[in-house]
Order: structure tokens, then sequence, then C-alpha cells
């Protein structure tokens, strides 16, 4: 009785009855399972076994396991296949020699047959219990929906490292397949094994992209899809005129030489959270902005490169600052103490210091890092005075997208 009860199971577990094991014994259906002990949510096939289990195609067993890597035989897989597809009928039934018409799966075996999808052996057999091959598998998904083969066979089935071992016979059956993405290869999206016989999640992944390729079921984003399109992230975008808010957190005031030869190169805080309509944070408060602060013809100005989120992540970014012409004159026998305190200087603005008050030991601070201040003895500056641009950057940095800065959600 518990081998009977058991021989039950596996029938519920591919939506047949048992009536075949034991004409006297009627089954029960199964209910529809959606979560199943042995198919966690990140297993690789989980979306597809869920949306076919619901759908009745596949069920799971009594004990709450779908037991994902049992094999499927020919039998098995016609009654799936009749289960998940209604297609209209291509030929007349025939009668299989080993499939009489007791048996537990002849009308699923006779369906799949007049609709295309399985054929017999040139002996009259069916071999309803033997387990069929990924290869098979695809032919008869290709055949039964009528998929065409593309132009190039050879070129459709290059994308695998073993297209040589695919037998000529299913060769423009899986380029079909490829070229409507019914194939799903786990682990290795690349490596078919068609002789490899075919596993029950294996099955699911197949009826299901075959189903999604009729328009039955929504598309399922996964990895190991053949011939997938990459799968473009959500994005939010902030459009092109957007004023950041930024700070300078290692001085309050920076100072840079009219003719600053080189852009400075400076890191920016950003803020305070930049949000959405709905208060979503977008770009959270102490992410970095990367980029250089730019002199010419007498202004600087400071052009943003790169976005740093606190969380690693670097974005583009393509932003200005307003340009700042704010001039400090620095004089002869000036204090440098007074001078420098909480000062950034570029390179240039190091070497006119220098040379108006005489104090030699003026370096340009090294989160500005500039052409060196020796470099820059032969510049000309007032021998009483030098004009700097004075910077405030908590105030004159504020950033402006000059285009659409495009975060990943």
């Amino acid at each position: 009785m518990q081998a009977m009860k058991s021989s039950t199971a596996l029938f519920l577990a591919f939506g047949l009855s048992a009536g075949a094991l034991a004409p006297l014994m009627m089954a029960a259906p199964a209910q529809a399972q959606i979560n199943f002990t042995d198919v966690a949510n990140d297993n690789w096939a989980a979306p597809f076994i869920q949306e076919l289990s619901t759908r009745g195609v596949i069920k799971g067993f009594p004990d709450g396991s779908f037991r994902p890597n049992e094999r499927v035989s020919r039998a098995q897989y016609a009654s799936m296949l009749t289960a998940a597809f209604s297609v209209s009928n291509t030929r007349e039934a025939v009668s299989f020699r080993d499939v009489p018409t007791s048996y537990w799966a002849y009308s699923a075996i006779q369906t799949a047959y007049t609709k295309g999808f399985m054929s017999g052996y040139n002996s009259g057999e069916f071999r309803p219990n033997e387990i069929i091959p990924r290869a098979q598998a695809l032919v008869s998904l290709s055949n039964g929906l009528r998929l065409a083969a593309p132009a190039s066979t050879d070129a459709a089935l290059s994308i695998f490292n073993d297209a040589d071992s695919i037998p000529a016979y299913a060769r423009n059956g899986i380029a079909a397949a490829v070229n409507q993405q019914i194939v799903v290869n786990y682990p290795n999206v690349a490596q078919l094994e068609p002789n490899r016989t075919m596993t029950r999640a294996e099955a699911a992944a197949f009826i299901y992209q075959a189903l999604n390729n009729q328009g039955q079921v929504a598309t399922v984003t996964s990895p190991y899809i053949v011939g997938a399109r990459p799968v473009v992230a959500k994005e939010v975008r902030i459009p092109s005129g957007t004023v950041l808010p930024v700070r300078y957190e290692k001085a309050a005031k920076i100072l840079l030489g009219k003719n600053e030869p080189t852009p400075t190169p400076i890191a920016l805080s950003i803020s305070q959270n930049i949000v959405d309509s709905k208060g979503k944070v977008l770009i959270p408060s102490g992410s970095q902005v990367e980029g250089n602060l730019k002199v010419d013809q007498g202004a600087a100005q400071f052009i943003a490169s790169t976005l740093v989120l606190t969380n690693g992540q670097r974005i583009s970014l393509d932003a200005l600052s307003e340009k700042i012409t704010t001039t400090e004159v620095v004089k002869k026998g000036a204090n440098t103490g007074t001078i420098l305190k909480d000062t950034a200087l570029g390179a240039a603005a190091a070497a006119g210091i220098a040379r108006v008050t005489g104090d030699r030991n003026i370096k340009a601070w090294e989160v500005l890092t500039g052409a060196g201040a020796g470099a820059l003895a032969g510049l000309v500056f007032g021998k009483e005075k030098v004009e700097l641009i004075a910077i405030n950057p908590n105030t004159d940095l504020a950033l402006q997208l000059n285009s659409a800065l495009v975060l990943p959600q």
C-alpha cells in the first residue's frame, strides 16, 4: 500500500491521474502550489516553476517538495505539453504498440502527437518511460509551436561551446528555439548539453519560455535565457539645470592665482539629501563630487566629472559652478599665518604669496595638487602685492547640471 501511495504521488506531481496504476483507484488532484520546500526564491528556476505550478502544468508532491532535479520521461513530458498549450491538430492519431488505451498517459500522448509536439519511433513505439534528453524536448516545442528555423542554423548554434554535440535531427529545431529565446541553460548559458536528460526544473523553464513566446505569460528576467537582451536597469533622471548643493570640507577658503597653469583637482561633498517629489533620497548627503578648479582669463570655475555615492558607486557627472572672479590682494609684509588660516592654495597662488611676502616655506596644500611652487618661480607677480582669485567654496561652488544626471535605481 505504501508503494502504491508513492507511485500515486509521482503521477500527481506531473498533473496526471493515477487511474492507470489501479483502475479502481482515483486520486484527488493536488492543489496548486507556489512555494516548495526544495525550491528557494533565489533558485534559478523558481519563477518558471512557480508560474507553471499555478497553472497546473507541473505540480508539487504531497510532502511540499517539487524535486527540481528529478528526470522527466517522454510520457510525463507529453502530459506537461498537453496541459500547457492549446494549438490545432496537425495530423491524425496513431496507435503506438507500447501505449495501450489503459496506459495512464494514453490521452496525453495522443494529444501531443496529433498536435505535432512529439512523434514515435520507426519501430512503432512511443517509448513512454524513456527519459527525454534536452535536445528532444526543445525540438518538440519548436515542432509543436511551428517555429521557423533562422536563416543560418550554424550561426544561431554557434553561441554554444558544445554545438558540435547537437544531433543532426535537432539542429534546426534547437536553432529555432534559440531564435525565440526558449532555451534556458543553467549554470552556463553557453553550454547546451543537448544529450543530457532533462530535469523537472529545466522542463519548467523550457515550457515557460515557450509560453512567453506565445504571449501567454510575463517575461522573466534570467541570465540563463539564451539570447535574452540585457536587462536595462531602472533609472531616475535628474534634469539638466538642477542645482546640486555642495560644500568643501577641507578649507573655508580657496585662493588661486589668476594664472594657475593647470586645473586643480578637488572633491566636494553634497551638503544635503537630494530627493524626488515623494521624498525618496536620490543622492544622499555626503556623496562626493570629483572634478577640477580651472582658471581661464582671470575667472575660476569648478568642472565636475564624477559623482561618488555613499555606497561607493561612481557615476559620470556633467556639472559646472558659476565663474568666480572675486579677488583678494596679498601685500608685501602680510602675515602669512593669517592668510593661510583655514585656506587652501593653488600652486600659482602659493608661489605668488611666497614672492611678495618673502616666506619661502609657503607651499600649496597637498589637497590642491597643481604644478609645484618651484616650477612657478619664473611667473611674473607684482613686487609689492599679488592679486588672487578668492573662492568661498560653500557658497561659490554650487553646481548646476549641464546635462541630465542618470541615476540607476
